[in-house]
């Protein structure tokens, strides 16, 4: 039986602040699950979290659909992060990614700055891969009914993205499987709860969460 469990984001923040920097002086925090799940929802309910922290400030959040070059770029965009944003971060530097474009297939030429600060939060699909573990702070796996953020994708996105993003699905269920991310993850979020809330400052988890221990444009998020 999974028990839901109620939790503020605000504590959540806290937990994050306190933990091991494993990214150099940075927290790494990952949000992973499949598209359409609710990724992009949590982590920016807990960047404003961490801002409104005495003394805190807003972490960047890097997406990972910004670093895709296309849809056939579901897994393999990761050298792209490790050299752009991770290695600079890990090292003590300021990281810059390229912005990709869907609408125009291309990345965008201005750079987007990535600063070394307290938390760093990474959101997408594969963000919270076992590679990723040594750096991780807090991997987090927000997860929903298939149905559901299919009908969300197709809402926010329009029908015409159903070839793709039906590929998309098979991609990422077969890279959870192998991966065992849900299994590895510190915390897995109902992205789709049945509880009363106010999901602007409380999220629901599965009781089998485990707190913060470490180690381990279409929006897919």
């Amino acid at each position: 039986m999974v028990v839901a469990v109620m939790e503020a984001y605000a504590q959540l923040a806290h937990r994050v602040r306190e933990a091991p920097a494993r990214l150099g002086r940075t927290r790494l925090v990952a949000v992973d699950g499949p598209s359409g799940a609710g990724k992009s929802w949590f982590a920016a309910r807990l960047a404003d979290a961490l801002a409104a922290l005495p003394g805190g400030a807003r972490p960047p959040v890097v997406h990972t659909d910004d670093l895709l070059d296309g849809w056939d770029d579901q897994l393999t965009f990761w050298s792209r992060l490790e050299e752009c944003v991770l290695a600079p971060v890990r090292a003590g530097r300021p990281g810059a990614y390229r912005r990709y474009s869907w609408v125009r297939r291309a990345f965008l030429p201005r750079p987007v700055p990535v600063p070394v600060a307290p938390v760093l939060l990474v959101e997408g699909v594969s963000a919270a891969r076992a590679a990723a573990g040594p750096d991780l702070s807090l991997a987090v796996f927000v997860s929903a009914p298939p149905r559901l953020r299919l009908t969300r994708a197709v809402a926010r996105d329009g029908p015409g993205i159903l070839p793709e993003l039906r590929r998309w699905h098979a991609g990422e269920r077969a890279h959870f499987a192998a991966d065992g991310t849900e299994e590895r993850a510190d915390l897995v979020v109902d992205g789709a709860p049945d509880v009363p809330h106010d999901a602007r400052h409380y999220y629901v988890r599965r009781a089998r969460s485990r707190g913060v221990t470490g180690g381990g444009d279409h929006g897919t998020g």
